[in-house]
């Protein structure tokens, strides 16, 4: 679709705005109950922008969040009266963000049990390529591990070159059949290794988009290294 503005529809794949906010606590290593909240809100909002000049749409709760973190961010700013005794207005983050950790826990934890003769007759994979993937030392990474890495990577371009997010010279399509054809071959690739050094913004745009859209459709796992951060693609 040359010449045409691709959009991606995440629903459902990725996270939403209280990983995000996760993903910044943690980017920024600071207590949950302490959070800078003008860092992180200017933050979430620069994902916000990320995401909207990608064309991936976003569902309604990302911008009702970055409402709440305005309002949250002006209220920090006004001064307070010596002998008034108010409740840190961080807590109204801090307290929701807790209890979807908890939650989150605990849904990965039943995740994790066995169900009940699963595992009885066990089909054993064969493909090398499944028994290539990591076990240890991973983790499975998210939209904004891979929007911190696209940003690496789209920051090291010529300064000279024009920023034309849509240009569209080969299509999402397109550049999906090849990166597919990378993998079919070598069986996984990393992160950085899709990126030619010589393709132009726009190229580098239509294979993030064509990376969303494998993670989406399942033909692709992210993962990232934790000792080294290198993040590697396996083909499924």
């Amino acid at each position: 679709m040359a010449g045409d503005s691709y959009r991606v529809n995440l629903e459902d794949v990725f996270e939403g705005p209280m990983d995000l906010l996760v993903h910044l606590i943690k980017k920024n290593e600071v207590d949950i109950y302490d959070i800078p909240v003008a860092t992180i809100t200017d933050q979430y909002l620069q994902y916000i922008e990320w995401m909207k000049a990608l064309n991936i749409d976003l569902a309604g709760e990302f911008l009702v969040m970055a409402a709440t973190l305005t309002q949250l961010k002006s209220r920090m700013l006004l001064p307070v009266h010596e002998g008034e005794e108010e409740e840190d207005p961080r807590l109204e983050i801090a307290r929701p963000l807790i209890e979807y950790l908890q939650m989150k826990s605990a849904a990965e934890s039943l995740s994790a049990r066995y169900v009940l003769g699963e595992d009885t007759f066990v089909r054993r994979p064969t493909d090398e390529k499944m028994l290539a993937l990591p076990q240890e030392e991973t983790i499975r990474v998210g939209l904004f591990e891979l929007i911190d890495a696209f940003q690496n990577i789209f920051k090291n371009l010529s300064a000279t070159q024009r920023v034309d997010l849509t240009a569209d010279r080969i299509s999402v399509k397109d550049r999906i059949a090849q990166i597919v054809d990378i993998l079919e071959d070598r069986g996984s690739v990393t992160f950085n290794e899709l990126f030619d050094p010589a393709a132009d913004k726009g190229q580098i745009v239509v294979t993030f988009l064509a990376l969303l859209e494998m993670v989406k459709i399942g033909l692709i796992r992210v993962v990232q290294h934790v000792a080294t951060g290198i993040i590697r693609l396996f083909y499924l």
